[in-house]
């Protein structure tokens, strides 16, 4: 009997790592961007280590102010490089590395948007109405958009055109269900099954979107930082490029 219970005793000493290890959770904020992209990072992530990611996906202006007011996250995935890098001077985080960049397209849910011209040449035609921009102040790829418009003097023309949206995700989801004409958005989203349905515009005034990702500092910091390696992985590599990003 005693040697029956010790090997029970041995075999749940053996096993409950296995458990801890299957339980192991972190915390992602996640710019809307990457919602895609995201769900099939985390699918490989979690198949091939056991932790599980929680993601909240919004702006990363968002984002940023829920973490400086106590958010529990355990690592963000920004869609820029100031946001990170000003958590990580404040003391709230690891050192902030570069994940993604991305490009701004315009999107219409209409073929026939992009038959002729160019972005510019679109959105002056008298039956576009709407345009879907993510909020500048909060969402880089508004930011970006946004500059692209000012720097082909269009950002004064367009002014009463112009619907702006929480996140580059609403933007594309203002866009595809035809509540507006046409958004900016992520290149990411025309790579989607709702995207492919639609035509785009490169816009090639906007500039890049340099995406940048800290670890938060706190009890997940181990699990968190496993994440951030397997954000720079060849493995991610493949999943990133697949969406437009390099």
């Amino acid at each position: 009997m005693k040697t029956r219970f010790f090997r029970y005793i041995l075999l749940l000493l053996l096993i409950m790592p296995s458990f801890a290890h299957a339980e192991e959770k972190i915390r992602a904020a996640v710019a809307a961007n990457y919602i895609q992209t995201m769900k099939e990072l985390v699918v490989e992530f979690e198949a091939s280590t056991g932790i599980k990611v929680e993601t909240t996906f919004t702006s990363s202006g968002n984002l940023y102010s829920q973490i400086i007011n106590g958010a529990p996250y355990d690592i963000f995935l920004s869609a820029d490089e100031d946001r990170p890098s000003r958590l990580y001077q404040g003391g709230l985080a690891e050192k902030p590395f570069i994940y993604a960049t991305g490009k701004v397209v315009l999107w219409s849910a209409k073929k026939d948007f992009c038959k002729t011209g160019d972005w510019r040449e679109a959105l002056r035609r008298e039956s576009v109405k709407k345009i879907a921009l993510a909020n500048p102040v909060t969402a880089p790829y508004g930011t970006a958009a946004m500059k692209a418009m000012k720097d082909t003097q269009s950002w004064e023309a367009l002014q009463g055109k112009l619907v702006i949206a929480q996140d580059i995700a609403q933007t594309f989801q203002y866009a595809s269900s035809e509540a507006v004409d046409a958004g900016f958005c992520a290149l990411s989203s025309t790579v989607t099954d709702g995207g492919r349905k639609g035509c785009f515009f490169m816009v090639a005034q906007a500039p890049p979107v340099v995406q940048s990702a800290c670890v938060l500092k706190g009890k997940n910091k181990p699990a968190a930082s496993k994440f951030a390696l397997f954000l720079i992985s060849s493995e991610a590599e493949l999943i990133k490029k697949k969406y437009g990003y390099r």
